[in-house]
């Protein structure tokens, strides 16, 4: 009975893979007859788990969804991310499912075995996350869902936005992809209107539903995507700019530039040009002496007068 009741359970953990299984591959996994795996699949259903199963010569089965949520079966590398994952989203950026994080964490940890617990307890302690801002905007998972859904089934999605100037516009995108990037959730979209790629900031939008017809889908604008999105929203916050000649190669340029700071354009084999921007001169002033090369900038006025400033700083600290 005990082998048996092994079998089943490792049975359930192949169906829980989110794929159809043969009744050859289910034997050859479980070292039994396919008599044997189909009396086991009766089994499991017997107990309430939908297997389904699909007749022909490429007939298999799988899991379906029931009426309730079964026992998940997770095997040791699962049980810890999810666990760090749970850890994670007790403190994150969307609203209202903190909670739920921590409820689910505790059931969780209370039957993680010891050798686990102690992975999950001390990759923890020695990982330092960077502080959040509390006063950073919250996201509604239930907009995050309908959102993901419109990307995956490929709809026309319209939605009420609040743009970066306090201007509210109605919009009618082609939703693609959901981007987290600290703590705020930016859409990918191709704005019907405007004929272009757009990002979104995800706490400003409302959806109307129902979601519209369905869309061929289009060439994503950079392979990419998490980069592009950091560009695209780092640029529509920054207060100052500044286009700055540099005396290098664009390839060595862009391996010391973090996307975020900024996009490097090539002008010839020995120099580029750094479109980038801050909410600050002073943080200017250090993506510009992490160049490592000759720079020239031609503004704004506060960014010259900053690196003056800084270069008086630096020659009297040698004098």
């Amino acid at each position: 009975m005990l082998e048996t009741s092994a079998r089943l359970l490792r049975l359930l953990s192949l169906l829980q893979t989110q794929r159809d299984w043969t009744g050859g591959e289910l034997a050859d996994r479980l070292g039994v007859s396919g008599r044997t795996v189909r009396t086991d699949v009766e089994r499991l259903r017997t107990l309430g788990y939908p297997v389904l199963a699909t007749r022909g010569a490429v007939g298999g089965y799988r899991l379906g969804a029931g009426a309730a949520l079964p026992p998940l079966l997770l095997d040791d590398e699962e049980a810890v991310a999810v666990t760090v994952g749970l850890r994670t989203a007790s403190g994150g950026a969307i609203a209202g499912i903190e909670e739920a994080s921590l409820r689910a964490l505790a059931k969780l940890e209370q039957v993680l075995p010891s050798r686990l617990r102690r992975r999950v307890n001390t990759l923890q302690t020695y990982t330092v996350p960077v502080p959040r801002d509390d006063a950073g905007p919250g996201v509604d998972p239930a907009i995050l869902t309908v959102l993901a859904a419109a990307c995956r089934d490929r709809e026309r999605l319209r939605f009420d936005y609040q743009a970066h100037s306090g201007a509210d516009t109605v919009r009618e995108v082609e939703p693609y992809r959901l981007v987290n990037w600290g703590r705020r959730w930016y859409l990918l979209a191709w704005d019907i209107e405007r004929a272009d790629w757009r990002t979104f900031r995800v706490d400003r939008l409302r959806p109307r539903t129902p979601t519209g017809p369905r869309f061929t889908p289009r060439e994503l604008p950079d392979d990419d995507v998490a980069a592009y999105v950091s560009r695209r929203a780092s640029a529509a916050a920054w207060r100052y700019r500044a286009r700055v000649t540099v005396q290098a190669p664009a390839e060595v340029v862009a391996e010391r530039i973090n996307p975020a700071v900024g996009t490097v354009e090539r002008v010839d084999e020995n120099s580029c040009v750094l479109h980038t921007g801050a909410d600050t001169v002073e943080t200017l002033g250090v993506y510009l002496g992490l160049l490592g090369a000759d720079f020239h900038v031609a503004g704004p006025p506060e960014l010259l007068a900053h690196l003056r400033a800084l270069a008086g700083r630096y020659a009297r600290s040698t004098t």
